[in-house]
């Protein structure tokens, strides 16, 4: 008999690759609208609140990853891990919930024409991640949604434009994800365990970057790449990352 831990890790697996093999597609227009931004010179916006934050941020400065792609980490989104006090659960469990900040938000960057975003949300039906895929389809953006359809598709919406992320985003990658994200049962628990929805939205981040990466040197431009300083040539690290920190700058200073 198998032990929960070889049950995680087959569920985890068996997601990974239905995403292979149901999203490739998707990933790859995705990618496309990417390479097409940063091509222009423009920015690919990653974000997400909660845990959708954190395939957000994996999206740069990440060993692997490349220049142009501009997370959005907002701290009360993100920072509530101490459940208690200052910034804790009950701050984000209302503020996440609030129409307009995210408005608030997007206004806070500098958004051009050409800029796209990607959004992670397995539920995609809350106020701030609506509230942000919608100003961005205003300012004409394209925008990328990392969702869960089995569980969007069966949980209303709690904005007032009655939408969830996937019915607004112009390319959807569904993880997959069943609606309660955890689904491991123990006898004698009544509810799951083991949920696998981040590291599914954390490898999708990632496809989508190494393809856009592809696509730039299918057009002839050479993507800024950051490397791992941890190496035996740190030295050589180092100057490459503070290259593609450059390019960064350049990016936001010409906006």
């Amino acid at each position: 008999m198998s032990t929960i831990v070889d049950r995680y890790f087959q569920t985890l697996a068996e997601r990974l690759e239905t995403v292979r093999a149901t999203q490739g597609d998707s990933i790859d227009a995705a990618a496309r609208i990417a390479a097409a931004s940063i091509a222009a010179g423009k920015l690919v916006f990653t974000f997400g609140t909660g845990h959708g934050s954190l395939p957000a941020i994996e999206s740069f400065p990440r060993t692997g990853t490349i220049v142009g792609f501009r997370p959005i980490v907002e701290s009360s989104m993100i920072s509530f891990h101490r459940v208690l006090g200052d910034m804790g659960a009950r701050q984000y469990r209302f503020i996440h919930s609030q129409e307009g900040y995210g408005k608030a938000i997007l206004a806070s960057h500098q958004i051009v024409k050409g800029d796209s975003m990607v959004l992670f949300s397995h539920s995609g039906i809350n106020a701030v991640i609506l509230d942000i895929a919608l100003d961005c389809k205003e300012r004409g953006m394209k925008v990328i949604a990392v969702t869960s359809i089995p569980h969007s598709s069966a949980t209303p919406s709690r904005h007032s434009s009655g939408k969830r992320l996937y019915e607004v985003a112009d390319v959807v990658i569904d993880t997959h994800a069943p609606k309660a994200d955890a689904n491991l049962q123990i006898e004698g628990l009544e509810s799951p365990v083991g949920a696998s929805s981040t590291s599914v939205t954390i490898a999708i981040a990632h496809a989508i970057n190494a393809r856009t990466a592809e696509l730039l040197v299918e057009r002839g431009i050479t993507p800024h790449v950051m490397v791992s300083p941890n190496t035996t040539d740190k030295v050589k690290a180092t100057a490459q990352n503070d290259d593609n920190y450059a390019e960064l700058w350049k990016r936001l200073r010409d906006r």
